[in-house]
């Protein structure tokens, strides 16, 4: 199956005219969203019959020095279409974001693994706790600052 890159600058004034105020920037590449928009953000991408985006690929986090990015890539199987979403957390202090595993069961294990390595406290989230290092562990790996 191949599939198309749904641009950034494609999807984001769909988005604006449904969730007015929730895309900070876009390109061709990806769409920079407003942190506490993306669980509405991520329901609309799955449940509207012009997305139709029934699967998320991956959650990742980026270390900015500055502010987070957490950044998702779904894909829609049935319009063979994928899209990158990153969402931007300003700040280093308390990095947090409404958690999606509530639209995808497959975030879960994903979010767990950016809030171990990059302390990002994702919100609702049913089970967040450490999954690859040890409870008790001091700090986060991933992040620029990490000792």
């Amino acid at each position: 199956m191949r599939l198309k890159a749904l641009a950034g600058t494609e999807a984001a004034p769909r988005i604006e005219e449904k969730l007015s105020g929730s895309v900070i920037e876009s390109n061709e590449a990806c769409m920079v969203v407003n942190k506490d928009s993306i669980a509405g953000i991520m329901q609309l991408l799955k449940e509207s019959a012009e997305f139709d985006f029934d699967y998320i690929n991956n959650i990742t986090a980026v270390d900015n020095f500055d502010h987070f990015e957490v950044i998702y890539n779904v894909t829609s199987i049935a319009k063979k279409h994928t899209l990158c979403v990153k969402a931007r957390i300003p700040g280093r202090d308390n990095p947090e974001i409404p958690s999606v595993t509530s639209i995808w069961k497959g975030a879960d294990f994903q979010e767990r693994e950016v809030y171990d390595l990059m302390g990002i406290r994702f919100i609702d989230h049913p089970n967040l706790k450490r999954i690859a290092l040890w409870e008790g562990f001091e700090g986060h790996p991933l992040r620029k600052d990490f000792l």
